[in-house]
């Protein structure tokens, strides 16, 4: 089932989620529905958040976007209560767009190596080296379940730039090609 993704101005985002356990509730369904709802979404992450869910759930698939050549070095993966234990190297910057704040792009430093501890789908605990792509996008979806936007981390420049049309999407005066729940005004 395709769900509507909450749109900036939802305080769901910027509440610092819970860690959930292997009983939650519906939780295979659950991700079986955010992997519908970012792919129908044209999206390579989506954290449960996005969803109306404070819980420290995200989802990534990153091969979509590889290319051809280097499809394998993607990754398609669930991440349940992860855990960041380090992020090394020189930032670097890359042009981030988020589905909860359409029609906004920006430039963010990020580091390029992060490791992570996290539960897999199954609740087996994984931890794993990540690097380039992967590893912004995992940082991406991370900052959603610490209630932390892209759009945080933009240049005070930039953030005044996108000052309003943040505004028209907390407003409800954006269109997207998938279904958005904006605040109740």
């Amino acid at each position: 089932m395709i769900l509507p993704i909450y749109a900036y101005g939802q305080p769901v985002l910027k509440q610092v989620a819970t860690d959930i356990e292997s009983d939650y509730a519906d939780l295979q369904t659950l991700i079986t529905n955010m992997w519908e709802t970012m792919y129908n979404a044209n999206g390579v992450g989506l954290a449960a958040p996005q969803v109306g869910l404070p819980i420290r759930l995200f989802v990534i698939d990153t091969i979509q976007i590889m290319e051809k050549s280097k499809g394998a070095e993607g990754l398609r993966q669930v991440f349940i209560n992860a855990r960041k234990l380090e992020e090394r190297g020189d930032p670097w910057t890359y042009e981030e767009g988020c589905l909860s704040i359409p029609e906004v792009r920006g430039d963010v430093e990020r580091q390029p190596i992060l490791r992570l501890q996290w539960l897999d789908e199954h609740f087996q605990p994984q931890e794993q080296v990540f690097s380039g792509i992967n590893a912004r996008v995992i940082q991406h979806e991370y900052d959603h379940i610490d209630g932390v936007l892209f759009v945080d981390h933009l240049k005070p420049v930039k953030k005044r730039m996108v000052r309003r049309q943040l505004e028209h999407i907390r407003k409800g005066k954006v269109k997207a090609e998938y279904k958005l729940k904006f605040v109740r005004n």
